[in-house]
């Protein structure tokens, strides 16, 4: 299962009809299907090509006006782990954060970019609360970051918003980025709540 179908729903409500038409339509695994920005709905499925074929054609053949529809095979284990919001450490001393104009080409541009060069893809995040953008972050050693952004914005083109490659970011901006500041303060500020107060 190695083939990630990608449905843009302009309509919310459509994009409810459309991931239940696809899962009927071929045995595929919804990897998520949820709103983004400006009254989109985003449906990714995966599975072995001729089904994921078979159940974005399904979409595509519904009469709902969509605004994109993608299949994408042989996509790297890094870019489904993000997508399910695995947990993953980030490592080398530099991070790359690739800002894209939608969401589907932001998971285009991330596999690309982690088939090309030796990083860890540590977080994706798909049009929500961004406006229908999507951004990607890397980390790796310089170079290696350079060259996946180098391969991202060769995708993306005209859909790549901007694109920076930090070399020895402060700690806390990797954590941040990385989506792992929240839970390290939430976990300061429960530890500081149990501790008693010192007098």
């Amino acid at each position: 299962m190695d083939t990630l179908g990608i449905v843009d729903s302009r309509s919310i409500a459509a994009g409810a009809e459309l991931a239940d038409i696809m899962l009927k339509a071929a045995p595929v695994v919804l990897v998520r299907a949820s709103v983004v920005c400006a009254g989109r709905f985003l449906i990714l499925v995966e599975g072995d090509r001729e089904a994921v074929e078979t159940s974005v054609r399904a979409a595509v053949d519904s009469g709902w006006h969509l605004a994109g529809s993608y299949v994408v095979s042989h996509v790297s284990p890094q870019v489904l782990g993000a997508l399910r919001r695995e947990p993953v450490q980030p490592r080398g001393r530099a991070l790359g954060v690739i800002e894209c104009r939608n969401a589907a080409d932001g998971v285009i541009a991330a596999d690309g970019a982690v088939k090309r060069a030796d990083v860890a893809l540590v977080r994706m995040v798909l049009g929500q609360g961004i406006g229908g953008k999507s951004y990607f972050v890397l980390t790796g050693d310089v170079e290696a970051v350079r060259e996946a952004a180098a391969a991202s914005a060769a995708i993306l083109g005209k859909s790549l918003l901007q694109q920076v490659v930090i070399p020895q970011p402060d700690p806390a901006v990797t954590k941040a980025l990385a989506g792992m500041a929240a839970h390290n303060v939430s976990q300061a500020s429960s530890a500081r709540r149990e501790s008693p107060a010192e007098g």
